[in-house]
């Protein structure tokens, strides 16, 4: 498959961006590539296309598939292997989120849990309690956060996202709007600028 420059060019960057959040780039680039091109792929035409070697994508897409984020589907008449990623990007948010709680905030709670509650913990100094205790505090409500948004339906996260930055303005002092001509005297003329859910 020829890539045009525009998909080319995605392919590259989100390869480099997957490095930057510690995801081979290869992985990144088939994802990518099956996003971008919206269409089943098989393996042979990955490895053209990106020109890796046929081992690199089969490792490559064994960790998509472990991910959830890509799915082996077949074509009728042919008996290969063909691969696909979802094209609705709120989906991918969501699975990257629940996948990356599962692996990576589940387990460190689990931890930071037993060690609060580890008769040894009350040996440790006062400050250094706090700070682990500060940390777990943390890492529960971004958890309890994450599972609050996988719950949402994406037009409802989109709106979550989308009241939430215009709440931060607000607090921030900057979304204000200006009064309109002879209303200066409404209190409420800010609440106009706030979407609804």
């Amino acid at each position: 498959m020829e890539l045009t420059e525009i998909q080319r060019k995605f392919v590259v960057h989100w390869g480099e961006m997957g490095s930057m959040w510690g995801v081979n780039r290869t992985v990144s680039q088939i994802h990518a590539l099956l996003f971008a091109h919206g269409k089943p792929m098989h393996a042979e035409e990955l490895c053209d296309t990106l020109g890796v070697a046929r081992s690199n994508i089969s490792n490559s897409l064994k960790e998509l598939q472990a991910w959830n984020l890509v799915r082996v589907t077949h074509i009728l008449g042919d008996r290969r292997d063909y691969f696909e990623t979802s094209v609705d990007v709120w989906e991918l948010f969501r699975t990257v989120v629940r996948e990356r709680k599962e692996r990576e905030f589940d387990p460190t709670i689990r931890v930071l849990r037993e060690l609060v509650s580890s008769p040894d913990f009350q040996k440790e100094p006062a400050d250094a309690q706090d700070r682990i205790r500060s940390t777990m505090d943390l890492m529960n409500k971004l958890a309890t956060w994450a599972d609050e948004m996988l719950r949402l339906s994406p037009g409802t996260l989109d709106k979550v996202l989308t009241l939430g930055a215009s709440v931060q303005k607000f607090v921030r002092g900057d979304a204000a709007p200006a009064a309109p001509p002879g209303k200066g005297d409404d209190p409420d003329a800010h609440h106009a600028s706030l979407p609804m859910i």
